[in-house]
């Protein structure tokens, strides 16, 4: 079959080439960019799984000795402190599940020695359990430092409880409900003496994996060079098509 000569493509200049050019590029580039944004995502998935084994096997160290300016350096660091828990407000984050069953976490605020607030995630506590209060007088704890989660509480009071029902643990929402400062970060509680609830199950540690964001980024490189290759067959069949008419 005769090849095309180059004059069979002036076509390619026409308003609506122009605009069929124009959409393939814009596919390709926004496909390319989201397969390099799941490329990103691949690399701080695994700066986070390297920074929680790091953290989460690293020798407990005193609250007090730990600077929480950059969160994200401290994430799943081991601390221990002491303190009293203030009885209420008592939170409680629902909706959640833990190894295939559904229950909440209770949360309350430990007041240190200098009158400051720590927010305490005290566990998994499977439903249908009572939501126990806190251990009374000081209570010395061992938990891992967790960065602010970022949204909207979602806070609705129980009248019956006076339970506050939260979606998330956003430290800085939370504080509005206490007069006395409260650290930037919340503690997931792994031990405490006197102990706690025996209902209450440790929040485990996120899962060590880097996710699919590999296979999704080779996915979108595989759809952007498809778009090449049709752009290219759209051309040469629409250039064929005009030789023979």
């Amino acid at each position: 079959m005769p090849v095309p000569s180059a004059g069979m493509y002036k076509f390619l200049v026409r308003p609506k080439w122009i605009g069929f050019h124009l959409l393939c590029v814009a596919a390709i580039v926004a496909m390319v960019s989201l397969a390099f944004w799941q490329l990103r995502r691949l690399d701080e998935r695994q700066a986070l799984n390297d920074r929680v084994a790091q953290n989460s096997t690293a020798a407990v160290v005193s609250f007090d000795e730990v600077t929480l300016a950059d969160p994200d350096a401290l994430v799943y660091r081991l601390v221990e402190l002491s303190g009293s828990y203030l009885s209420e407000p008592q939170f409680e984050m629902v909706n959640l599940s833990q190894a295939g069953t559904t229950g909440s976490d209770p949360v309350n605020a430990l007041q240190l020695a200098d009158g400051s607030l720590v927010i305490i995630n005290r566990g998994f506590l499977p439903a249908g359990s009572e939501v126990a209060p806190p251990p009374r007088g000081v209570v010395q704890v061992t938990g891992r430092l967790r960065k602010s989660q970022s949204g909207s509480t979602d806070q609705r009071v129980d009248d019956e409880s006076e339970v506050i029902n939260i979606r998330r643990i956003n430290v800085p929402d939370l504080s509005d409900q206490f007069q006395q400062p409260v650290a930037s970060m919340y503690v997931e509680l792994l031990d405490s003496t006197p102990s706690d609830s025996s209902a209450l199950q440790p929040v485990p540690l996120p899962e060590q994996s880097s996710g699919p964001h590999l296979s999704y980024a080779i996915q979108w490189f595989i759809f952007s060079v498809c778009v090449a290759i049709g752009w290219v067959f759209a051309v040469r069949k629409s250039a064929r098509e005009r030789r023979v008419t």
